[in-house]
């Protein structure tokens, strides 16, 4: 018997219809499922890529009058694993260890600056100043002269390699500044974009996965260079704010950031900026938080400043004491010695852009009572005015505040002077230490110029019957007062042959100052050594007048007193040649400081990266059980419609009978 079925009419069953219906949504759904875990396989090593997972639903089943009957399973959403708290955790930390890992990685070049060892600074110093001692022993020796020339014109090209090694790094830095800022204004410009694919994409009551981890990753991706805040609106459009609450993104408008300097237009100093409504808005370093910007800016403006600060101080310091003792003794031809090296003035203060009085500041260091060398600060300092002639000074190195109500102004061995009237609010920058190791070279190349003779000479009695002898006999100005005559009335007490019967006391091994006038740092300075009896005398004057029949050129005292240098207080209350220790001593703390803390921030960005991997990752072998298990549901649902044809097929030949 032959089948019919008319054309276009399939007679068809509710039972057959019910499970093709189920199978074949059973099928599209493992499909989906199967789709999703390929996708999450895919995608395991894609940066921030989040977990997919097909979230099924059973469809509404159907009342046959005894019960309902299920109508099978749906695709619900393909759902994106993420946790918020972690995502942001992770960013965060991400952004402090990328900036203490950029600032370690600057100070690591600095550090490399401030070598040790032969080729270092400190080596060249004490080479410097060895080398009086054999011109000490042989005042005429014109090799042994050269050799001091050569060593200090050494000791002022390191200084100048120095400070051209530093002028590079901050090249190189601001050249990473730049890129950096770049690279931000780039990343705000594709979260632009992403914020406006979301908005379009919001309509289809579906979150757009693959959007919100681009979303995601690029906030990462600029929390590298800078720190984040963010503020979500119910499509997924993100606004971005850094600095506390300075807007960087908002929706799909972006507001660019620059560099600019600072208000006193200190070359030394970088500002980040934000361009708001035409206006530059300054952001302040400590605002910024994480991200390479703020380490970058930290290092330039803090730690590289202060490097330059230490090895200008070095710089000032030696040159201005080595040149104050040289001018204290006579050359070859009987000449007072002069600068022994050249040396730039210290800069004037530098003006706030918003002052409004007409004020300038002159800085130089301090002279009188006596020199300031010793009293130098590694540091820049901040004036604020109140009034005409009165204000504060902020030591930025250690934010110390001292306050003055009257001009001149003496402090850390500098002395500020003040042309035109300030205003209150006014403001300066003092930079004293600016430019001083670029441009620190020896002043001459004569040998025969060295004043290396004393001209001070000291004469005991011929009668003295005491053990009293010369231990150390410094000139304090040239020319040298007339010669005296001291005379000792007793042990502890003597006279002066310019000031007659007047008494002076006297203690052993405590220097006698002569001055003729204020201040103090003219005439000489005796110390004697032993034990004084009443009617010893010494005569102390010049070296003509006191040992007439000497040859002044074989008098080496001058280059003695250059040599003693090394021991002398001259950087917080270290010997001079200790100075360039202290400042390695104080770069490679910095460096030690910054291990530690790129160290910690590193292990807690790996593991709240690690949490967070763990929670909206891809696992392999999770994905794998999955993929075998869809595989198997799919094979099931295609068995099923395959069962329902066959009873679709048994429907048809019974009919056909």
């Amino acid at each position: 018997m032959q089948r019919c079925v008319c054309s276009g009419h399939r007679p068809e069953s509710p039972v057959v219809a019910a499970i093709f219906n189920i199978g074949l949504r059973a099928l599209q759904t493992n499909q989906a499922a199967l789709q999703t875990i390929g996708n999450n396989i895919a995608n395991v090593n894609t940066p921030g890529y989040s977990r997919q997972s097909a979230v099924q639903q059973t469809e509404l089943g159907s009342f046959t009058g005894g019960s309902y009957i299920g109508g099978g399973v749906g695709l619900a959403t393909v759902e994106r694993a993420h946790n918020e708290f972690l995502t942001r955790q992770s960013a965060l930390s991400g952004s402090v260890a990328a900036g203490d890992a950029q600032r370690l990685l600057q100070l690591r070049r600095l550090e490399d600056i401030f070598q040790g060892g032969d080729k270092g600074l400190g080596a060249a110093v004490s080479d410097m100043l060895n080398a009086f001692s054999n011109v000490a022993s042989a005042p005429t020796d014109l090799s042994a002269r050269a050799v001091v020339l050569n060593r200090t014109d050494e000791t002022a090209a390191r200084f100048r390699s120095m400070a051209g090694q530093i002028d590079d790094l901050k090249r190189g830095v601001g050249a990473e500044l730049r890129a950096a800022v770049s690279a931000v204004n780039s990343l705000a410009e594709r979260m632009a974009q992403v914020n406006r694919d979301l908005a379009r994409a919001s309509g289809s009551g579906q979150q757009p996965n693959d959007l919100l981890d681009k979303r995601d990753q690029l906030l990462k991706e600029l929390g590298t260079y800078v720190q984040t805040s963010m503020l979500e609106d119910e499509n997924g459009v993100m606004s971005v704010f850094v600095a506390g609450s300075r807007p960087l993104l908002v929706g799909s408008t972006v507001r660019q950031f620059g560099l600019s300097a600072d208000a006193f237009n200190d070359p030394n100093q970088t500002k980040l900026s934000s361009l708001d409504n035409g206006a530059n808005t300054v952001l302040e370093e400590a605002t910024l938080g994480g991200g390479r910007i703020a380490a970058l800016l930290r290092f330039q403006n803090t730690d590289l400043a202060e490097a330059g600060q230490l090895l200008g101080r070095m710089a000032l310091a030696i040159g201005t004491a080595m040149n104050a003792q040289h001018s204290l003794g006579l050359d070859l031809n009987g000449n007072a010695g002069g600068d022994l090296f050249r040396l730039p003035a210290i800069p004037n203060a530098l003006a706030n852009r918003a002052n409004t009085g007409n004020a300038g500041l002159q800085v130089a260091l301090q002279t009188s009572p006596s020199s300031g060398v010793a009293a130098l600060a590694a540091s820049n300092y901040q004036i604020n005015f109140t009034g005409a002639a009165a204000g504060s000074i902020t030591r930025l190195s250690d934010s110390q505040v001292s306050n003055f109500t009257s001009l001149p102004i003496q402090l850390d061995g500098l002395v500020l002077t003040a042309s035109g009237t300030a205003q209150a609010g006014d403001s300066f920058l003092i930079t004293p230490f600016s430019g001083m190791a670029t441009s620190i070279a020896g002043a001459f190349s004569s040998p025969g110029a060295l004043a290396m003779s004393s001209p001070v000479a000291a004469r005991a009695g011929s009668s003295n019957t005491g053990t009293l002898a010369v231990d150390k006999l410094a000139a304090r100005s040239v020319p040298v007062p007339a010669a005296i005559t001291l005379t000792f009335t007793a042990p502890g007490t003597y006279t002066r042959s310019d000031t007659g019967a007047t008494a002076y006391t006297y203690t052993s091994g405590q220097p006698i100052e002569y001055a003729t006038t204020l201040p103090a740092n003219t005439g000489w300075s005796l110390t004697l050594k032993g034990a004084a009896k009443a009617g010893d005398t010494f005569v102390v004057g010049s070296n003509v007048s006191v040992q007439p029949n000497a040859d002044p050129r074989l008098n080496g005292g001058n280059a003695k007193s250059l040599l003693a240098l090394r021991d002398t207080a001259l950087f917080d209350g270290s010997a001079l040649t200790d100075g360039y220790a202290e400042a390695m001593a104080q770069v490679g703390l910095m460096v030690q400081s910054a291990s530690f803390a790129a160290d910690v921030s590193q292990a807690i960005a790996t593991s709240v990266e690690q949490d967070r991997s763990s929670a909206d990752g891809v696992n392999l072998d999770e994905e794998a059980a999955k993929l075998l298990q869809y595989q198997q549901a799919y094979q099931a649902s295609a068995k099923m419609l395959q069962i329902a044809q066959g009873v679709f097929d048994i429907l048809i030949q019974s009919l056909g009978r």
